[in-house]
């Protein structure tokens, strides 16, 4: 059986739908194949136990660009995202550090642990944002290809210098500088509080194979804080519904411009004919055909598994294959039947409300790293709780709750390989690490899901369970995503696309690749443009 359509996205994850969404606005007929029986990759709400929705994979949202969630009009299609109570950093001595999302009590509570780091903590702060404002200007943008002398690649490189150069030289001097250091050099040079060091330093590793204390791991502090909620950059918030309702929002999108999604479809390979991707063929035998094909799967993926290695460059395959994508995080997402207790927090305190962490220090943060160099998960782990529920009546009935365990540090391969008894081990550390803070807990658990990189690659399709689809070390940003002459989202043959994390920006629930993408696809047609390309106010 052959169907034909204008375009096929292979892989509903957010990036997917978001590319397909706008291929077919710019009015192409477009079909998106999902090999799961459900849609949204790891952006999903899922009834795991019943009674409880789990976001079981992304669980908060900060990084979504605000252009796409306008032009897609995600609000009238159920998509509302609330901003969520400040973090809380648990210090082993029963003390805590909070972050606010209020400028003074922030101020104030860094102040009660250390005066000259609440002052440096505006210097922090304002450096920090110059970077982010900085960057977003080229999130919704196709990054220059530096070896090229067309037009285009030269007038984005000349937009580029003009961004840079409004900085000023010093200023610009100190970017490079940071684009280089780790995490842990960069807040020494302003803080000397252990905990408000820990407390500022944890989105530095979050889904990264690198240290607090490894080169390049500044930048990864400021992915996280590019992002913004009702237009307050850095800010966090979680999507009513769980992060399903992003996903959901775009479907609806999508099935509004005439787009079609299939699940259960796993694709087997890309099929080219003379140079040209012209479909693809699924596991069942069924062939689809297409002038347009687009990859949302990681590039290692695509080029190693999805494509034939004849229908390829030799050595964009050996790119493929030494594209550095380790797996270093798991999820444990647990049903609780009340509300846990924090006894280092006062009752009826509102950042019982918020999310917690739970390591203290840099040293704890850095020994965590250790055991994952070994091959084994940390036995002092980072955890980022996140109590959903708290803010969202909808993922669990009164008085039951739902919270997301974002763990550092947990390696793709173990010994002897991931059995479901070391899966178990892997849990119970979580779970007695918390305990540690708050006595309670465990007899509130109704049900739990543990999730290694083993579970993230084998249900999601992520390699190695990387949730940013490769490490976004400096050697793979902008025209090095994923690899030099492929960061235009172009694939090696005419026809084939690429549209997920792997490439600019990177990883995180953006939409920005998917976005940047369609864009390239309908010039490439040359179909008028219908994807925005900033969403930065001046």
């Amino acid at each position: 059986m052959t169907t034909r359509y204008d375009a096929i996205v292979i892989g509903a994850g957010h990036n997917g739908l978001t590319n397909a969404a706008y291929l077919a606005k710019g009015g192409l007929d477009v079909l998106v194949v999902e090999k799961n029986d459900y849609i949204g990759g790891a952006a999903v709400s899922r009834e795991l136990h019943e009674g409880w929705i789990y976001s079981n994979c992304s669980y908060v949202c900060s990084l979504l660009r605000q252009s796409i969630h306008r032009d897609l009009d995600l609000t009238r299609h159920g998509l509302m995202i609330v901003p969520y109570a400040g973090t809380t950093n648990f210090s082993r001595n029963g003390d805590y550090i909070a972050e606010y999302t209020d400028q003074a009590m922030r101020y104030r509570e860094v102040r009660r642990h250390s005066l000259r780091d609440a002052d440096a903590m505006v210097r922090y702060e304002t450096d920090l944002m110059r970077y982010a404002k900085l960057i977003r200007h080229f999130l919704l943008r196709t990054p220059a290809d530096p070896t090229s002398f067309k037009p285009r690649d030269l007038a984005e490189l000349v937009f580029m210098g003009k961004k840079f150069a409004g900085m000023g030289a010093e200023q610009v001097y100190e970017f490079i500088r940071f684009m280089t250091m780790s995490a842990g050099d960069f807040l020494d040079e302003y803080f000397e509080n252990e905990l408000v060091k820990a407390l500022f330093s944890t989105s530095s590793i979050i889904g990264t194979a690198l240290g607090v204390y490894s080169p390049g791991t500044a930048y990864v502090l400021l992915h996280h804080v590019m992002g913004d909620v009702d237009g307050a950059v850095g800010a966090w918030g979680l999507a009513r519904g769980g992060m399903g309702a992003i996903s959901n929002a775009i479907a609806g999108a999508l099935r509004e411009h005439g787009g079609e999604i299939r699940t259960g479809a796993p694709v087997q390979q890309i099929i080219v004919r003379n140079g040209r991707a012209v479909g693809v063929a699924l596991d069942n035998g069924e062939e689809i055909r297409a002038d347009i094909v687009v990859s949302n799967l990681d590039p290692k993926r695509t080029f190693t598994v999805i494509m034939d290695r004849n229908d390829i460059p030799a050595d964009l395959r050996k790119k493929a294959e030494h594209f550095k994508i380790r797996g270093s995080s798991g999820k444990v997402n647990i049903a609780l039947t009340g509300a846990p207790d924090f006894p280092s927090l006062p009752a009826g305190h509102p950042l019982r409300h918020g999310s917690f962490q739970f390591l203290d220090t840099m040293e704890r943060m850095e020994r965590a790293y250790d055991d994952w160099k070994h091959g084994r998960w940390s036995e002092d782990p980072f955890i980022e709780m996140t109590q959903s529920s708290m803010w969202d009546p909808t993922l669990a009935a009164p008085g039951h709750y739902f919270v997301s365990c974002f763990i550092q540090y947990c390696p793709a391969a173990v010994q002897g390989g991931w059995t479901p008894a070391k899966r178990d081990a892997f849990g119970k550390t979580v779970i007695d690490q918390i305990c540690n803070y708050s006595p309670n807990f465990r007899d509130l658990i109704a049900h739990m899901e543990v999730r290694t990189p083993y579970e993230i690659e084998h249900e999601i399709g992520l390699t190695e369970g990387n949730i940013f689809q490769g490490e976004l070390t400096i050697d793979q940003l902008m025209f090095n995503r994923p690899f030099p002459g492929y960061s235009q989202y172009r694939g090696p043959v005419k026809g084939m696309y690429l549209c997920g994390s792997g490439t600019h920006p990177g990883g995180g629930v953006s939409s920005a690749c998917g976005a940047n993408s369609a864009r390239e696809i309908l010039r490439d047609l040359r179909r008028p443009n219908v994807v925005p390309e900033d969403d930065v106010d001046e």
